[in-house]
Protein backbone atom coordinates (compact mmCIF):
# COMPACT_ATOMS: atom_id res chain seq x y z
CA UNK A 1 0.00 0.00 0.00
CA UNK A 2 3.04 2.47 1.29
CA UNK A 3 4.69 2.29 -2.42
CA UNK A 4 1.97 2.40 -4.41
CA UNK A 5 0.81 5.75 -2.74
CA UNK A 6 4.29 6.68 -2.71
CA UNK A 7 4.52 6.45 -6.35
CA UNK A 8 1.40 7.90 -6.92
CA UNK A 9 2.09 11.07 -5.15
CA UNK A 10 5.58 11.65 -6.30
CA UNK A 11 3.74 12.08 -10.03
CA UNK A 12 1.07 14.06 -8.89
CA UNK A 13 3.23 16.26 -6.71
CA UNK A 14 5.40 16.91 -10.12
CA UNK A 15 2.51 17.54 -11.84
CA UNK A 16 0.92 20.20 -9.28
CA UNK A 17 4.29 22.07 -8.44
CA UNK A 18 4.47 22.62 -12.06
CA UNK A 19 1.55 23.80 -12.72
CA UNK A 20 1.86 26.72 -9.87
CA UNK A 21 5.12 27.50 -11.28
CA UNK A 22 3.53 28.40 -14.80
CA UNK A 23 1.21 29.96 -13.30
CA UNK A 24 2.93 31.94 -10.59
CA UNK A 25 5.47 33.07 -13.06
CA UNK A 26 2.73 33.52 -15.85
CA UNK A 27 3.40 31.07 -18.29
CA UNK A 28 -0.41 30.59 -18.87
CA UNK A 29 -0.35 32.20 -22.13
CA UNK A 30 -2.77 30.30 -23.56
CA UNK A 31 -5.78 31.84 -21.53
CA UNK A 32 -6.43 35.26 -23.36
CA UNK A 33 -9.00 38.02 -23.46
CA UNK A 34 -11.24 35.98 -26.22
CA UNK A 35 -10.73 32.56 -23.77
CA UNK A 36 -8.85 29.37 -23.79
CA UNK A 37 -6.79 29.06 -27.32
CA UNK A 38 -6.67 25.10 -27.11
CA UNK A 39 -4.02 23.96 -29.81
CA UNK A 40 -1.43 26.29 -27.52
CA UNK A 41 -3.05 24.86 -24.08
CA UNK A 42 -2.03 21.14 -25.86
CA UNK A 43 1.42 22.27 -26.62
CA UNK A 44 1.68 23.63 -22.95
CA UNK A 45 0.17 20.25 -21.53
CA UNK A 46 2.65 18.04 -24.04
CA UNK A 47 6.00 20.13 -22.57
CA UNK A 48 5.11 19.99 -18.88
CA UNK A 49 3.75 16.25 -19.14
CA UNK A 50 6.74 14.70 -21.41
CA UNK A 51 9.30 17.02 -20.05
CA UNK A 52 8.89 16.41 -16.86
CA UNK A 53 8.59 12.41 -17.57
CA UNK A 54 12.02 12.38 -19.63
CA UNK A 55 13.65 14.31 -17.28
CA UNK A 56 12.77 11.70 -14.64
CA UNK A 57 14.06 8.88 -16.72
CA UNK A 58 17.21 11.13 -17.94
CA UNK A 59 17.96 10.95 -14.19
CA UNK A 60 16.81 7.36 -13.17
CA UNK A 61 19.71 5.69 -12.72
CA UNK A 62 21.16 8.52 -10.71
CA UNK A 63 17.73 8.34 -8.55
CA UNK A 64 17.75 4.88 -7.85
CA UNK A 65 21.60 4.82 -6.76
CA UNK A 66 20.60 7.50 -4.25
CA UNK A 67 17.31 6.39 -3.15
CA UNK A 68 18.14 2.83 -2.08
CA UNK A 69 21.71 2.56 -1.64
CA UNK A 70 22.59 0.95 -3.98
CA UNK A 71 26.57 0.54 -4.52
CA UNK A 72 28.01 -0.26 -7.64
CA UNK A 73 30.32 -2.95 -8.37
CA UNK A 74 32.65 -1.77 -9.79
CA UNK A 75 35.62 -4.73 -9.09
CA UNK A 76 34.03 -7.74 -7.37
CA UNK A 77 34.54 -8.00 -3.45
CA UNK A 78 33.89 -11.55 -3.06
CA UNK A 79 32.39 -14.92 -4.52
CA UNK A 80 28.63 -13.33 -4.45
CA UNK A 81 29.97 -10.56 -6.21
CA UNK A 82 31.26 -11.93 -8.66
CA UNK A 83 28.63 -14.40 -9.35
CA UNK A 84 26.21 -11.84 -9.58
CA UNK A 85 28.26 -9.56 -11.70
CA UNK A 86 29.15 -12.45 -14.07
CA UNK A 87 25.76 -13.67 -14.27
CA UNK A 88 24.31 -10.46 -15.67
CA UNK A 89 27.34 -10.24 -17.92
CA UNK A 90 25.90 -13.30 -19.70
CA UNK A 91 22.48 -12.56 -19.65
CA UNK A 92 23.31 -8.76 -21.74
CA UNK A 93 25.36 -10.86 -23.85
CA UNK A 94 22.54 -13.49 -24.74
CA UNK A 95 19.94 -9.88 -24.82
CA UNK A 96 22.52 -8.17 -27.16
CA UNK A 97 22.70 -5.04 -25.02
CA UNK A 98 25.26 -3.31 -23.66
CA UNK A 99 26.61 -4.51 -19.95
CA UNK A 100 24.33 -2.75 -16.99
CA UNK A 101 25.71 -1.56 -14.24
CA UNK A 102 25.35 -4.02 -11.36
CA UNK A 103 24.47 -2.62 -7.47
CA UNK A 104 23.67 -4.35 -4.22
CA UNK A 105 21.62 -2.68 -1.87
CA UNK A 106 20.36 -3.28 1.64
CA UNK A 107 16.64 -4.93 2.03
CA UNK A 108 14.34 -7.25 1.68
CA UNK A 109 13.79 -9.48 -1.02
CA UNK A 110 13.38 -7.40 -4.82
CA UNK A 111 15.65 -6.21 -7.47
CA UNK A 112 14.83 -3.42 -9.91
CA UNK A 113 16.32 -2.22 -13.61
CA UNK A 114 16.51 1.24 -14.54
CA UNK A 115 18.05 3.80 -16.87
CA UNK A 116 17.44 6.34 -19.88
CA UNK A 117 18.16 3.65 -22.34
CA UNK A 118 19.24 0.15 -23.48
CA UNK A 119 23.37 0.58 -23.39
CA UNK A 120 23.14 2.78 -20.25
CA UNK A 121 20.94 0.52 -17.36
CA UNK A 122 21.57 -0.44 -14.16
CA UNK A 123 20.34 -3.21 -12.65
CA UNK A 124 19.93 -3.95 -8.42
CA UNK A 125 19.24 -6.81 -6.36
CA UNK A 126 18.44 -6.21 -2.76
CA UNK A 127 20.48 -8.47 0.00
CA UNK A 128 17.46 -10.02 1.17
CA UNK A 129 17.04 -11.64 -2.26
CA UNK A 130 20.69 -12.62 -3.13
CA UNK A 131 21.27 -13.99 0.39
CA UNK A 132 17.42 -16.26 0.62
CA UNK A 133 17.14 -17.50 -3.17
CA UNK A 134 18.97 -20.12 -4.72
CA UNK A 135 21.37 -19.38 -7.49
CA UNK A 136 18.80 -20.63 -10.57
CA UNK A 137 16.22 -18.63 -9.04
CA UNK A 138 18.34 -15.41 -8.74
CA UNK A 139 19.71 -15.77 -12.20
CA UNK A 140 15.73 -15.93 -13.26
CA UNK A 141 15.23 -12.70 -11.71
CA UNK A 142 18.29 -11.40 -13.27
CA UNK A 143 16.78 -12.38 -16.65
CA UNK A 144 13.58 -10.73 -16.22
CA UNK A 145 15.01 -7.38 -15.20
CA UNK A 146 17.64 -7.51 -18.27
CA UNK A 147 14.61 -8.46 -20.11
CA UNK A 148 12.94 -5.25 -19.15
CA UNK A 149 15.87 -3.21 -20.54
CA UNK A 150 16.13 -5.52 -23.48
CA UNK A 151 12.62 -4.47 -24.27
CA UNK A 152 12.75 -0.70 -23.63
CA UNK A 153 10.52 -0.20 -20.73
CA UNK A 154 11.89 2.46 -19.32
CA UNK A 155 11.38 4.46 -22.31
CA UNK A 156 8.44 2.96 -23.30
CA UNK A 157 6.47 3.70 -19.76
CA UNK A 158 8.39 7.01 -19.89
CA UNK A 159 6.03 7.74 -23.16
CA UNK A 160 3.01 6.51 -21.91
CA UNK A 161 3.32 8.99 -18.55
CA UNK A 162 3.80 11.51 -20.88
CA UNK A 163 1.11 11.31 -22.57
CA UNK A 164 -0.80 10.86 -19.62
CA UNK A 165 0.17 13.47 -17.96
CA UNK A 166 -0.79 15.74 -21.24
CA UNK A 167 -4.08 15.05 -20.64
CA UNK A 168 -4.43 15.44 -17.21
CA UNK A 169 -2.72 19.17 -17.59
CA UNK A 170 -4.87 19.21 -20.81
CA UNK A 171 -8.26 18.38 -19.00
CA UNK A 172 -7.44 20.26 -15.70
CA UNK A 173 -7.23 23.54 -16.93
CA UNK A 174 -9.78 23.18 -18.66
CA UNK A 175 -12.04 22.64 -15.98
CA UNK A 176 -10.86 25.21 -14.16
CA UNK A 177 -11.36 28.17 -17.02
CA UNK A 178 -15.12 26.42 -16.93
CA UNK A 179 -14.97 27.02 -13.32
CA UNK A 180 -13.65 30.10 -13.01
CA UNK A 181 -15.84 31.69 -15.65
CA UNK A 182 -18.82 30.31 -13.97
CA UNK A 183 -18.10 31.88 -10.57
CA UNK A 184 -17.08 35.15 -12.30
CA UNK A 185 -19.65 35.52 -14.53
CA UNK A 186 -21.09 38.68 -13.48
CA UNK A 187 -18.10 40.38 -13.21
CA UNK A 188 -17.80 43.35 -16.54
CA UNK A 189 -14.00 43.22 -16.51
CA UNK A 190 -11.12 40.24 -16.00
CA UNK A 191 -7.47 40.49 -16.02
CA UNK A 192 -7.16 37.26 -16.27
CA UNK A 193 -8.04 33.99 -13.98
CA UNK A 194 -8.86 34.54 -10.85
CA UNK A 195 -8.63 32.22 -7.47
CA UNK A 196 -11.01 29.92 -8.75
CA UNK A 197 -9.10 28.68 -11.52
CA UNK A 198 -5.80 27.96 -9.57
CA UNK A 199 -7.81 25.92 -6.85
CA UNK A 200 -9.79 23.90 -9.64
CA UNK A 201 -6.58 23.40 -11.23
CA UNK A 202 -4.79 22.09 -8.22
CA UNK A 203 -7.55 19.68 -7.53
CA UNK A 204 -8.07 18.39 -10.82
CA UNK A 205 -4.55 17.50 -11.29
CA UNK A 206 -4.48 15.52 -8.42
CA UNK A 207 -7.62 13.69 -8.71
CA UNK A 208 -7.45 13.36 -12.59
CA UNK A 209 -3.79 12.03 -11.58
CA UNK A 210 -4.73 9.35 -9.48
CA UNK A 211 -7.04 8.15 -11.96
CA UNK A 212 -4.46 8.33 -14.81
CA UNK A 213 -2.43 6.73 -12.61
CA UNK A 214 -4.58 3.32 -12.98
CA UNK A 215 -4.03 3.33 -17.02
CA UNK A 216 -0.60 3.95 -16.32
CA UNK A 217 -0.24 0.92 -14.12
CA UNK A 218 -2.09 -1.34 -16.42
CA UNK A 219 0.60 -1.01 -19.14
CA UNK A 220 3.25 -1.93 -16.42
CA UNK A 221 1.23 -4.75 -15.48
CA UNK A 222 1.40 -5.72 -19.51
CA UNK A 223 4.69 -4.95 -18.91
CA UNK A 224 6.18 -7.49 -16.61
CA UNK A 225 4.27 -10.95 -18.20
CA UNK A 226 6.62 -9.64 -21.47
CA UNK A 227 9.63 -9.62 -19.10
CA UNK A 228 8.96 -12.92 -17.58
CA UNK A 229 8.44 -14.54 -21.04
CA UNK A 230 11.65 -12.80 -21.77
CA UNK A 231 13.13 -14.19 -18.84
CA UNK A 232 12.11 -17.85 -19.85
CA UNK A 233 13.72 -16.93 -23.10
CA UNK A 234 16.76 -15.89 -22.05
CA UNK A 235 17.07 -18.79 -19.60
CA UNK A 236 15.95 -21.41 -22.86
CA UNK A 237 12.80 -22.55 -19.92
CA UNK A 238 10.17 -21.74 -17.50
CA UNK A 239 10.53 -22.96 -14.62
CA UNK A 240 13.58 -20.86 -13.18
CA UNK A 241 11.13 -18.22 -13.29
CA UNK A 242 7.95 -20.04 -12.07
CA UNK A 243 10.43 -21.33 -9.32
CA UNK A 244 11.69 -17.68 -8.22
CA UNK A 245 8.04 -15.87 -8.41
CA UNK A 246 7.17 -18.99 -6.25
CA UNK A 247 9.82 -18.10 -3.72
CA UNK A 248 8.66 -14.30 -3.92
CA UNK A 249 5.20 -15.16 -3.22
CA UNK A 250 5.73 -16.76 -0.51
CA UNK A 251 7.88 -13.68 0.72
CA UNK A 252 6.88 -9.87 1.96
CA UNK A 253 8.84 -7.71 -0.61
CA UNK A 254 9.82 -4.53 1.32
CA UNK A 255 8.58 -1.11 -0.31
CA UNK A 256 10.78 0.25 -2.80
CA UNK A 257 11.51 3.74 -2.44
CA UNK A 258 8.40 5.51 -5.12
CA UNK A 259 10.33 6.30 -7.88
CA UNK A 260 12.00 3.14 -8.53
CA UNK A 261 8.37 0.95 -7.34
CA UNK A 262 7.39 0.27 -10.85
CA UNK A 263 11.03 -1.34 -11.53
CA UNK A 264 10.76 -3.62 -9.13
CA UNK A 265 9.22 -7.60 -8.68
CA UNK A 266 6.91 -7.65 -5.79
CA UNK A 267 3.24 -7.17 -6.26
CA UNK A 268 0.25 -5.91 -4.94
CA UNK A 269 -3.43 -8.24 -4.79
CA UNK A 270 -7.05 -7.86 -4.03
CA UNK A 271 -8.49 -3.86 -5.16
CA UNK A 272 -5.09 -2.63 -4.92
CA UNK A 273 -4.09 -4.31 -8.13
CA UNK A 274 -5.61 -1.56 -10.08
CA UNK A 275 -3.14 0.79 -8.93
CA UNK A 276 0.17 -1.74 -8.56
CA UNK A 277 2.75 -1.65 -10.99
CA UNK A 278 3.11 -5.44 -11.28
CA UNK A 279 0.22 -8.66 -11.28
CA UNK A 280 -0.15 -11.14 -9.05
CA UNK A 281 2.20 -13.74 -8.63
CA UNK A 282 -0.58 -16.55 -8.98
CA UNK A 283 -1.46 -14.74 -12.72
CA UNK A 284 2.29 -14.54 -13.91
CA UNK A 285 3.30 -17.83 -12.97
CA UNK A 286 -0.11 -19.28 -15.08
CA UNK A 287 1.19 -17.22 -17.93
CA UNK A 288 4.51 -18.95 -17.81
CA UNK A 289 3.00 -22.18 -17.40
CA UNK A 290 0.71 -21.38 -20.78
CA UNK A 291 4.13 -21.18 -22.43
CA UNK A 292 4.91 -24.67 -21.79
Amino acid sequence: MKRTILLIATNIAIMVVLGIFVSVFGLNRFITANGLNLPMLLMFAAVLGFGGAFISLAISKWMAKMSTGAQVIAQPRNEDERWLFDTVAKLAQRAQIAMPEVAIYEGEPNAFATGPSKNNSLVAVSTGLLYSMTHREIEAVLAHEVAHIKNGDMVTMTLIQGVVNTFVFFIARVVGYLVDSFLRRDEQESSGPGIGYTITVIVCDIVFGILASVIVMYFSRQREFRADAGAAQLMGETAPMIDALRRLGGMEPNSLPSNMAAAGISAKSGWLSLFSSHPAMEERIAALQAMR
